[in-house]
């Protein structure tokens, strides 16, 4: 059993999978809904979005983190505002927005004189240089992100069945829309240090996508996510280790390999089940 605990009694394998835990966390509050609500495309420009932003503050020397914070606001305006136009689809600005800040970052980039390291840590994250000052801000943001779910889950659960109901209870939709997109903004930048921009959309979509085959309430599926990147952050470590391969970019594909495995064992379990009183708490079936 030496080679399943050898790697988790150095240091710094420690704070790695500890940072990964926090960020499953974190990715499953904002996860859930970017999977009820169908904003897996969203939070992929969002997280290449704050391409941008991570490489200026790279570059004057500044906080990475509040750089990707800033430019993935202006990602979320940009993207709210272009999404009002009639003349087409929220998707195409979506889709312009996307490519045009991951072509800005990587020019930004460019100007540095460590081009391919630079844009190698950014894309895809160094979970392994997580150090305690990273744990603490992780913890701050796992807090931040339970307040808004807890706060704005009547709402979230309102507009992803109907955003007329939502209006009519009184819920404020675009005030809700707003907190999911800063809750997503939050989940994304978090987990800069431990996979990426590039890779981050597979610990938001995978680990939720998985525990909807299990549970089918909101909070459940908040606890199976949080689960599923966990046991994909330990594996993922594990298997970097030994096969010496780049731990985020493991994680993630971890991450999706536990989905598909997930998926394919929903299929093979019982079918029949007893009949259950009124959930309170459906996962939607549709989102608008």
């Amino acid at each position: 059993m030496e080679w399943l605990i050898a790697p988790f009694e150095v240091s710094f394998v420690q704070r790695a999978l500890w940072g990964g835990v926090l960020v499953s966390a974190i990715c499953a509050l904002a996860g859930t809904w970017v999977v009820v609500r169908g904003m897996a495309f969203l939070g992929e420009a969002m997280a290449h979005g704050m391409l941008p932003g991570v490489a200026v503050a790279s570059l004057a020397g500044g906080n990475l983190m509040l750089g990707g914070a800033l430019s993935a606001a202006a990602m979320a305006c940009g993207v709210t505002m272009l999404g009002r136009s009639r003349r087409f689809a929220q998707d195409t600005a979506i889709g312009l927005l996307f490519v045009a800040m991951l072509a800005t970052g990587v020019i930004i980039v460019s100007y540095s004189g460590s081009f391919a390291v630079d844009l190698t840590s950014i894309l895809f994250g160094d979970v392994l240089a997580v150090r305690s000052r990273d744990l603490l801000q992780l913890v701050a943001a796992l807090a931040l992100a339970a307040v808004v779910c807890a706060g704005g889950h009547r709402a979230f659960v309102a507009l992803s069945v109907d955003r007329r109901t939502a209006t009519a209870l009184g819920l404020r939709p675009r005030v809700a829309h707003g907190a999911l997109l800063l809750l997503l903004t939050l989940a994304i930048v978090s987990s800069l240090h431990v996979v990426g921009t590039l890779l981050v959309v597979g610990l938001l979509v995978a680990p939720p996508a998985a525990a909807m085959f299990w549970a089918d309430r909101i909070p459940l599926v908040m606890l199976g996510a949080a689960l599923h990147g966990t046991a994909a952050t330990a594996v993922g470590l594990l298997v970097s280790w030994h096969a010496g391969t780049a731990a985020g970019a493991t994680i993630a594909l971890v991450a999706v390999a536990l989905f598909g495995l997930s998926a394919l064992l929903s299929r093979l379990r019982p079918r029949h089940r007893a009949p259950r009183s009124t959930a309170p708490e459906p996962v939607p079936e549709r989102t608008l």
